[in-house]
């Protein structure tokens, strides 16, 4: 039986987001996966056009479009494409880095056309694909016409060639003239722009262009580049437009064309899109469903895309290997998530259960540090393409501040990061065969293969310890609007493709999920997650048993408190704190000593010395240090939680503001487990009341419900089956 869940209705993003789209821009958060190797720029007519330039070999050249957007616009483009050629862009005239000329005449058409040649020739290329969007498409098509031994081909996305009407209802209003309304496309008019209705074109323009379900983050991010230009400076790109190329000219163009539309685009008619492909004898591709952006909305279709048109007109050789079926091994690629270590330790407790089953078996591993880490130490094998991954953890470290990780948005804006190491993965899976593939947490994996089923080549196992986005309180509205709509989008998702999971496996009990709805007119989260996962218990990833302190380099006559914060650099600011309530806390517990534990991500050095203290950096048998420790004191991660739970060792846990996945899924299972006792950040803050909590839980008992030890096996078991 599959679901129909209702649509959440969305309110406008705020001007708050906008700002986090500018700061991107500047580099002041952590989102942009793929850095320039070249950035520079070349000035015409007293204009300054500034560029970037990534990897090597045959050049794409990815031309701006109308100034409301930056070359940010292809954000989703660069980090895959770089990866095997070499890719140019440049903001136009009046948007991001370029300058900001005054007056109709600066941006006349031929200006941007001329800039796209001063850009060629900076940058010393030769020749090159030329991929336009909408208003970029004729201005690649010109530079071809006029240059024809620089373009190797043209590739048109959602191309605006004045080749047929606008639509029906955009004709109704017209730019210069004062209306008595502000309703629908009347908001696209200079007076509108410039005496304070702005925003409110922007917002419903950008609505407009991403017509798709559940496109929330391009529409913010388009708004948030749109106020990168003053309104009076896009009135003059309005009025410095002329006439585009007429269709005889076309009959000039000898380069291959392939042109890319959506069949519910609202700014131009697919029908436009399919005359230019006509006129040119190049290909249509036609997204179903899709706006005017479907490389922001559907990357990778346009990305493949453009990958293959490309390796036509730029061939190059190609050297690969094929193993006859009846030879071929029996190989699983593992996808360990790399925000913390918790997964790591239990994906290697289940990868040797697996190994039971099927001795066999050849396991890779598709990761990143700091799970490489924890791998190498394990002697596991991780495949030479986790070196084109981008680090999430870098980016999860960017977006913290003191003790605040918020969660939720955090991975929102990791969206360029996650389309660039899908690409990775669907890259390897296609060149290499895999008999199953088992993503512990790889949400990008998880996401594009329901946006992509058809390149599901093999079984597929997902595991999770939770289910659900859910809103923090101050969020407000807006933020329960945004959970809602991804819960949505993935119950949509599950019930359309149910088949292309084999395995859904939930890391934890039934009991375990948390007592709340995916949102308005959606299911309960326990109910839906009963009937669509398989349940394994939780995975420890070792047998609790004691430990001989000594054994570890600790005293045996002085009570112990062990501190960790987890595999990434986001702790370091409750270490901070513990260390400065040290001294408080050893006058009320004489003689107690205290081992901080860093992590792979954050530099002991980096931590200041306290009398009582000793500092260590990564352990590789963290779980051991913590059974021999008195009391521990850790962030809310549940791997850290769970494993002081197993072992009945008394514990404080502080969970990073605004991270829902601690402060709802993980403190939900602690409670049922009535294990650890939890403290605010302000609370934790405090040296005096950290110091009173620490000697108060040394003396209260343990009443912990016990850990299952066979979630490993259980894993396994549902996993042996696929191979």
């Amino acid at each position: 039986m599959t679901e129909q869940p209702a649509r959440p209705v969305i309110p406008a993003p705020t001007q708050g987001r906008r700002g986090d789209a500018v700061r991107a821009r500047r580099g002041d958060v952590g989102w942009g996966a793929r850095r320039a190797d070249v950035e520079g720029s070349v000035e015409r007519g007293g204009v300054e056009i500034a560029y970037q330039v990534f990897g090597d070999g045959p050049t794409i050249l990815l031309l701006p479009t109308w100034p409301i957007v930056t070359s940010r616009c292809w954000k989703a483009q660069v980090p895959y494409l770089a990866r095997h050629f070499r890719v140019i862009t440049f903001d136009a005239r009046g948007s991001g880095g370029s300058g900001r000329p005054v007056g109709a005449v600066a941006y006349d058409d031929t200006e941007f056309i001329a800039d796209t040649l001063a850009v060629l020739d900076a940058t010393q290329t030769a020749s090159a694909v030329l991929v336009g969007f909408s208003r970029g498409c004729p201005w690649a098509l010109e530079v071809a016409l006029d240059q024809p031994d620089r373009v190797l081909g043209v590739i048109c996305i959602g191309p605006a060639t004045r080749l047929t009407p606008m639509l029906e209802e955009r004709t109704r209003w017209t730019f210069d003239a004062r209306h008595d309304t502000t309703e629908g496309w009347a908001k696209y008019n200079r007076h509108y722009w410039v005496e304070g209705g702005y925003d409110d074109f922007v917002e419903y323009f950008f609505t407009k262009l991403f017509p798709e379900p559940h496109s929330t983050k391009q529409i913010e991010d388009t708004i948030g580049w749109a106020h990168e230009i003053a309104p009076e400076r896009l009135v003059d790109t309005e009025d410095g437009r002329q006439n585009h190329l007429p269709p005889e000219r076309f009959a000039d163009l000898h380069q291959p064309v392939l042109v890319i539309h959506g069949s519910d685009d609202a700014i131009r008619p697919h029908a436009e899109g399919a005359r230019l492909a006509e006129l040119t004898g190049g290909s249509l591709l036609t997204v179903a469903g899709g706006g005017h952006a479907p490389h922001a909305r559907d990357p990778v279709v346009v990305n493949h895309s453009i990958k293959d048109f490309t390796d036509r007109v730029a061939p190059r050789p190609v050297r690969r290997t094929w193993v006859r079926a009846a030879g071929r091994p029996r190989r699983a690629l593992y996808l360990s998530s790399p925000i913390g270590l918790g997964h790591a330790r239990r994906d290697l407790a289940i990868a040797l259960e697996l190994r039971v089953h099927h001795p066999d078996l050849q396991i890779d591993w598709l990761a990143q540090h700091p799970v490489t880490r924890v791998l190498a130490d394990a002697g596991e094998t991780v495949h030479p393409a986790s070196k084109w991954l981008f680090n999430e953890s870098r980016h999860i470290e960017f977006e913290a501040d003191e003790h605040d990780l918020h969660a939720f948005q955090a991975i929102r804006r990791m969206d360029e990061i996650l389309v660039a190491n899908f690409h990775t993965f669907a890259d390897l899976v296609a060149d290499e065969h895999y008999d199953l593939v088992i993503g512990d947490e790889a949400w990008e994996v998880d996401y594009f293969l329901h946006e992509n089923p058809e390149l599901k080549r093999f079984a597929y196992a997902w595991l999770t310890d939770f289910v659900g986005w859910l809103p923090m309180p101050d969020g407000g509205i807006e933020e329960a609007a945004l959970t809602a709509d991804y819960n949505a989008e993935m119950i949509e998702q599950r019930a359309r493709y149910h088949r292309l999971r084999d395995r859904s496996i939930f890391v934890g009990d039934p009991d375990d999920i948390v007592d709340a709805t995916f949102g308005p007119g959606l299911p309960t989260i326990r109910d839906w997650t009963e009937r669509n996962f398989d349940f394994a218990g939780y995975v420890t990833g070792f047998e609790p048993e004691p430990v001989d302190r000594a054994s570890l380099g600790y005293r045996t006559d002085r009570p112990l408190c062990v501190v960790t914060v987890g595999g990434s650099g986001v702790g370091s600011s409750l270490l901070h704190r513990i260390l400065a309530a040290v001294p408080a806390a050893r006058g009320l517990v004489p003689g107690l000593e205290f081992v901080i534990v860093t992590g792979p991500r954050i530099d002991p050095a980096s931590l200041p010395r306290v009398p009582g203290v000793s500092i260590r950096g990564y352990l590789p048998d963290l779980h051991r240090h913590l059974a021999a420790a008195d009391l521990a004191i850790t962030q809310g991660g549940l791997t850290t939680c769970m494993e002081l739970t197993a072992q009945r060792i008394p514990f404080l846990y502080v969970p990073l503001r605004h991270h829902f996945e601690q402060n709802f899924h993980v403190a939900a299972r602690l409670d049922r487990y009535n294990a650890g006792h939890r403290l605010s950040y302000p609370e934790a803050a405090d040296p005096t009341r950290l110091a009173e909590a620490i000697a108060k839980a040394l003396t209260q008992p343990i009443d912990y419900l016990p850990v299952a030890t066979t979630g490993a096996t259980q894993a396994a078991n549902l996993l042996a089956p696929l191979l």
